[in-house]
């Protein structure tokens, strides 16, 4: 069985998958249940995790599809299969770097919809189009329509950094979305999803009947696979994968929980693996980062260079469920986007205070990030920044100290000059990304403190205590070294031990001179 099966990589119709045999998780019980119980749904998910999927599910159910359930909780659950209109609006199709972009996408989706149900005179814009269509399909079908709109967000996302292009998108939008609430009785269901949240200015800010679900207990499960989806459906699949990679069974789990698990949308739930590079790895049966394969949003990069964010304090946010729930163009904050497009999750909650701590899900994540950074912040290009980092590991460990520091050097050249007055800030965010990613192959312990910062580095091999000082001399460096004795854990331990003092130039913007002792 783990030889024969059809992954559904890629696959975003649930009709499609169901026909022709491709591997399903069953979610329809959760379905039915959000389907029955409930009117107004938003559900905010990372990229690829199946929310196109659970909205193609929702549609076959709504149109009556009862041989696509087969052998699903939903055949069992659902008495009365009733066809309905559904109104299946999809905004990821779509580039929109233009008001008319957007015109065009929502007159090609309403074009369709009144080939079916007709058209009105006066309906001369997307809301009053939206409108009455709505009603005609009532009024045609008896009965009410269902509402899907998949990555609601998608424009609103592109244009993060362009104020003029998000106020027209939100214009157009805010009625549109709006007609969900003025046409309560016409609809049986409206279901959004996105992968962020925005706030005050939200073009479905007027849906106070909207019920968000992203971070519900119960829903924490709707996307993406749980630790037990992956024993119940995929047991066989990990031990084709444990015996492709020569790894045990258990060994084979670990690594998957290691590199894909721990996404967690809401505190104390169990945690959730990510199903495109889950599926993929098993495909392939071959471990690799292919949820960032698959690319990075650079409005993530925007947000945080814009705002001066020091790096090094993304890896233990503590932040209110009010900044999560939501995201303010205006900010200053990107933490809240970060975080809804799955690049951090919850750690922790503080109940008392209402304090959560965030962090990487996985490994996956941690290691695509910091590497997809290091182009935006160093002198270097998305092609060869994983080759300079070999180099940089690979003097590290062979103790090549001064090609360590002219490689350093290197990545500081072309400082822009418009930087100038938040130098230390991009010497720490440089200094740290570098040093993530060397790391990853080696110990690495990484202090700052204003103005200051020191490192301690390990190989099998090597030690190296460093300090960097700011228009200082990297005398003054090593000197701090000695006074505060940083080597002195060290003096039992038989590896060879460096003292680096490094100094930086606000003039040259690069680092100025290196010393070593030892």
């Amino acid at each position: 069985m783990g030889n024969n099966r059809i992954y559904p990589i890629g696959i975003q119709n649930f009709e499609s998958l169901r026909k022709d045999g491709y591997l399903y998780v069953d979610k329809t019980a959760l379905i039915y249940r959000l389907a029955t119980s409930g009117r107004y749904y938003f559900l905010s998910r990372p990229r690829r995790f199946g929310k196109s999927l659970l909205l193609s599910t929702l549609e076959a159910y709504f149109q009556g599809k009862r041989e696509l359930f087969q052998g699903l909780a939903m055949e069992e659950l659902e008495k009365n299969w009733t066809v309905r209109p559904v109104l299946h609006l999809d905004l990821n199709l779509g580039k929109y770097d233009t008001p008319e972009s957007l015109d065009a996408m929502l007159d090609n989706a309403l074009t369709g919809w009144e080939e079916l149900y007709g058209t009105g005179p006066a309906e001369t814009t997307p809301a009053l189009r939206f409108k009455g269509v709505i009603q005609r399909a009532v009024e045609k079908t008896g009965h009410r329509v269902a509402i899907l709109v998949d990555e609601y967000d998608k424009p609103m996302l592109q244009a993060i950094g362009d104020e003029h292009l998000q106020e027209a998108f939100r214009n157009t939008l805010k009625p549109f979305y709006g007609v969900l609430k003025t046409m309560d009785g016409y609809i049986k269901l409206g279901f959004l999803t996105g992968v962020t949240k925005f706030g005050k200015v939200s073009v479905f800010s007027d849906l106070n009947n909207l019920d968000d679900i992203s971070m519900w207990d119960e829903c924490n499960t709707l996307c993406g696979i749980s630790e037990e989806e992956l024993h119940r459906d995929f047991d066989e699949d990990i031990r084709a994968l444990a015996s492709a990679q020569g790894l045990t069974v258990e060994q084979a789990y670990e690594e998957l929980r290691l590199r894909y698990d721990g996404y967690h949308f809401t505190y104390n739930s169990n945690g959730m693996y990510n199903p495109f590079s889950l599926l993929n790895t098993l495909k392939r049966k071959q471990f690799g980062s292919y949820w960032f394969a698959t690319g990075t949003p650079s409005y993530l990069v925007y947000l945080l260079q814009k705002h001066h964010y020091n790096l090094e304090q993304i890896e233990h946010v503590e932040t209110t469920e009010a900044v999560l729930d939501s995201i303010d163009p205006d900010s200053t904050n990107p933490i809240p986007v970060i975080y809804q497009s799955g690049y951090l999750t919850i750690k922790d909650y503080d109940r008392e205070f209402g304090i959560y701590t965030l962090g990487y899900p996985n490994k996956e994540v941690e290691e695509g990030f910091v590497e997809y950074l290091m182009p935006f912040y160093t002198n270097t290009d998305k092609i060869n920044s994983s080759f300079e980092i070999r180099k940089f590991v690979s003097e590290v460990r062979s103790g090549d100290i001064d090609g360590f520091f002219l490689r350093l050097q290197s990545f500081f050249a072309d400082t822009p000059y418009e930087l100038a007055r938040q130098l230390e800030l991009h010497y720490q965010n440089v200094l740290f990304i570098i040093f993530r990613l060397v790391g990853f192959y080696t110990r690495v312990e990484y202090h700052t403190a204003r103005g200051r910062i020191d490192l301690v580095l390990q190989t099998d091999r090597y030690i190296y205590i460093m300090e960097f000082k700011l228009d200082g001399t990297a005398e003054e460096a090593l000197a701090q070294i000695e006074e505060k004795q940083y080597a002195a854990s060290f003096a039992s331990d038989p590896r060879h031990l460096f003292k680096i003092g490094v100094n930086f130039s606000n003039e040259q913007r690069n680092i100025e001179r290196w010393i070593v002792e030892g």
